[in-house]
């Protein structure tokens, strides 16, 4: 199918990109190379220690959440925009099916078909985690609470030494369940109903999890922390008032449970604290309930005081809480990283926030190396895509407007190439939000950022583009056979890469204001018909370290308007087997949503995309 031998390239040339190009042999790395991730290895495929579902939340949040949903429905931002369903492990008819060691073992290698990335940046007891505490979003507390009866009073005096992880990690729920209805060896069946089963099959999960610590809940030691530690409903993102400040020292001590949240504001700008600087700290919640996913459970104000410090006294300090501290100024979110609190905790402090001066003078920063990449797997029309290393050496935050058009300035393609879209790269340093654009603060670690469009077939193109930027380097890679010419390109010679060929070529520097321009021609003497993204791991996998997980959804929106008719296998579309699973999907749905497990906007959303599934079986 097209759109994978498009994505093969395009993983080609990234893959070129984090290997930098070692395996030409004339080609030397460039300044700041730093190695690719290796490819993680599987391991035993169950965990070495008991999985922490707390740990998983929190690692959820960051890695799963933007495509899988919060609530586990598929229904993630990113997800949205992917061509391909997300998976939706919250159903029971999903999760039913799943064994951890399955799981852990697509969290690892990745799911290039389902435009899934390996998450090699988690270590083995990481991916464990996560894992553990994806298989709990099916599941509720009562059923949970259901199961352990039934176990106690039907199985644990055939099972009273319990199973082991390595038992566990293999079997699925519905394994479980087929065990416990149809027996096996030395242990009879029992007649019990669906429902019973799979709720044994919850509570014997939960067995194999690391113990969540209690959380504490004593009463707070003032009247005014009180206001400031009260948890609302979980779909509420309420702003406490009055929150106390240090203005007292002599304000007894927090109460057993309770301490201090501080923080501090660097000041790099060279003028004045605005006055009466607003902080607002943000408090996420994954608690004891293993099938709720952590949300924002309170977001209280406070003031900075005159000296860059603030402080949240007598907050609720349970242990694994989530803090972070946020401060807007000139319109730009200065945010602290997250803060976990750690057990016994009575003070918490949060990383330090640093302002800087604001330029709106883009050419300040440099490009450390620019990477093209022409593509030639569609018929009709050649693919380009660039990918930039962008440097911020200044003591400036550099603010980037990109306009109603929404393009950004400094990353152009030359007029005729259409669909132009950008995404961030993975490894790229944390770009910050504003009005109309983004910002990017000083730092000793590269911007990445990928551009990509197209431009229809022909015997030749000429690429000709006035950069913006200083560009330290340059690489081109284009299929053997196609040929580049330019003046300042140094050819690089063919190199095979991952079985097909790709002629190299190397240039720069280049100055702000020069215009790059070069001839491609030919035609590619391989074609990439046999290229297949699943047998090709290692290569996949060298992608992580350049950002897959955020590029896919660019690279999404760039083929979006393409048309895909036949273009897809029916794999892509598949997640129902008939009319029936749909309509049991809707209800296992209706329950959970009855049980609390969903928000009604989630809610609303999935059941919407169930009841259109269901019309077009019907």
């Amino acid at each position: 199918m097209k759109l994978r031998l498009s994505l093969f390239l395009i993983f080609t040339t990234l893959a070129l990109s984090a290997c930098n190009f070692t395996l030409a042999a004339d080609v030397t790395p460039p300044p700041g190379y730093v190695p690719p991730t290796p490819m993680p290895t599987l391991g035993p495929l169950h965990p070495a220690s008991a999985p922490d579902i707390e740990n998983g939340a929190v690692i959820y949040v960051e890695k799963c959440a933007p495509c899988h949903g919060d609530n586990g429905l598929g229904d993630g931002a990113q997800g949205k925009q992917l061509p391909v369903t997300v998976a939706a492990f919250a159903l029971p008819e999903t999760a039913h099916k799943a064994s951890p060691a399955t799981w852990f073992t697509v969290v690892s290698q990745g799911n290039m078909e389902r435009f899934m990335p390996p998450f090699n940046s988690l270590s083995e007891q990481e991916r464990w985690d996560v894992v553990s505490y994806a298989l709990t979003f099916h599941t509720t507390p009562e059923q949970v609470e259901a199961g352990r009866k039934l176990y106690k009073a039907e199985c644990a005096e055939c099972h009273a030494d319990g199973f082991t992880q390595e038992k566990m990690a293999s079997l699925s729920a519905e394994n479980i369940a087929w065990d416990t209805t149809q027996g096996h060896a030395d242990v009879p069946a029992i007649d019990m109903s669906e429902d019973d089963v799979y709720a044994i099959a919850a509570y014997m999960r939960t067995l194999t999890f690391a113990a969540i610590q209690p959380t504490p809940t004593p009463a707070p030691a003032t009247a005014t922390s009180s206001a400031a530690v009260e948890t609302p409903a979980a779909d509420a993102t309420p702003v406490a008032e009055g929150t106390p400040q240090a203005e007292n020292p002599t304000e007894a001590a927090p109460a057993a449970g309770f301490g201090n949240v501080s923080g501090v504001i660097e000041n790099q700008t060279g003028k004045p604290l605005p006055a009466d600087l607003a902080v607002t700290l943000h408090v996420y919640e994954h608690g004891g309930d293993m099938s709720a996913g952590p949300q924002e459970i309170l977001a209280v104000e406070g003031v900075v005081e005159a000296g860059g410090t603030y402080k949240f006294e007598n907050m609720e300090l349970p242990e694994n809480r989530i803090f972070l501290a946020e401060v807007m100024v000139n319109d730009i979110a200065y945010q602290t990283e997250f803060t976990i609190v750690e057990a016994g905790a009575t003070e918490v402090t949060l990383s330090s926030i640093v302002l800087y001066a604001v330029s709106e003078d883009y050419t300040q920063l440099a490009v450390d190396a620019l990477q093209i990449y022409f593509d030639y797997a569609n018929a009709d029309s050649v693919q380009v895509f660039a990918v930039y290393s962008i440097m911020n050496t200044t003591d400036r935050i550099i603010v980037v407007n990109m306009g109603d058009a929404q393009e950004i300035p400094f990353v152009t393609f030359p007029a005729g190439l259409e669909g132009m879209g950008y995404e961030a790269t993975q490894d790229s340093a944390p770009f910050m939000s504003t009005a109309n654009g983004f910002a990017m603060p000083p730092s000793t670690i590269p911007y990445g950022l990928v551009a990509f469009a197209s431009t229809p077939t022909g015997d030749e193109f000429q690429f000709v583009q006035e950069l913006k930027l200083n560009v330290t380097s340059l690489t081109l890679l284009v299929p053997e056979g196609v040929i580049a010419e330019g003046e300042k390109l140094l050819d690089g010679g063919v190199q095979a890469i991952q079985g097909a060929n790709f002629h190299v070529y190397k240039g720069g520097p280049f100055d702000n204001g020069e215009t790059l321009t070069f001839t491609i021609s030919g035609e590619p003497s391989q074609t990439s018909s046999t290229a297949d993204p699943a047998q090709n791991q290692n290569l996949l996998i060298g992608v992580g370290a350049l950002g897959l997980v955020l590029i896919l959804a660019g690279i999404w929106m760039f083929l979006r308007d393409r048309n895909r008719a036949g273009e897809e296998s029916d794999e892509d579309e598949v997640e129902f087997e008939d009319s029936e699973s749909i309509v049991d999907a809707i209800i296992a749905l209706d329950d959970l949503h009855r049980a609390g497990k969903l928000n009604d906007d989630a809610y609303r959303t999935r059941r919407d995309e169930l009841k259109s599934k269901l019309k077009e079986w019907n």
